[in-house]
């Protein structure tokens, strides 16, 4: 439920489910990942579509309101993110979530933790890689999203500076 100017209205259920990741998302994606720096690194139009492009899977919840969206990485991919070359470094069967961006309105509703529960189901479905893996920031600190990795399964795999002043914790969460 949600209210809208006073009166309290019911989403429908589609509307708060994970699904594929659309070209038509990419304007309202690259406003809310730009609304959500520095928790996810600022990037621009072009960035954000060759990172689609290149993607594993890409997931994005929202019909009329794109609300969260994410976007993975396969071992191999064309990516130069040093967090990405770190975990390619290390591991050589993996899936690495390079952002989840929820909408500052719709935190606290499980949107994260429904796109999360969507690629860990596709990654169990393709059998693709036993290993999802993610960096959260330790400096500066987003506890918020450090909580969050604890409660769904994640375990520290390493740390990094991966740029100056930006601290990483290396994330990995092995799927059953």
């Amino acid at each position: 439920m949600f209210i809208v100017s006073g009166y309290w209205m019911s989403m429908q259920s589609s509307e708060l489910e994970p699904r594929l990741f659309l070209a038509s998302d990419i304007d309202s994606a690259l406003e809310l990942n730009n609304a959500n720096a520095p928790a996810v690194g600022e990037i621009d139009r072009l960035t954000l579509e060759f990172l689609v492009e290149h993607s594993l899977y890409s997931f994005a919840i929202g019909t009329e309101t794109l609300h969260a969206f994410c976007i993975t990485f396969a071992p191999g991919a064309p990516y130069t993110s040093v967090n990405y070359q770190w975990f390619s470094k290390k591991y050589s069967e993996f899936v690495y979530l390079d952002r989840i961006v929820v909408s500052e309105t719709m935190r606290n509703k499980s949107l994260g933790a429904k796109l999360y529960s969507a690629v860990e189901q596709r990654m169990v479905k393709d059998r693709c890689a036993p290993l999802l893996t993610c960096e959260v920031n330790l400096n500066p600190p987003n506890l918020g999203s450090i909580r969050f990795h604890n409660r769904i399964g994640f375990r520290e795999v390493g740390q990094q500076d991966s740029k100056p002043g930006l601290t990483v914790s290396m994330l990995a969460k092995e799927l059953r």
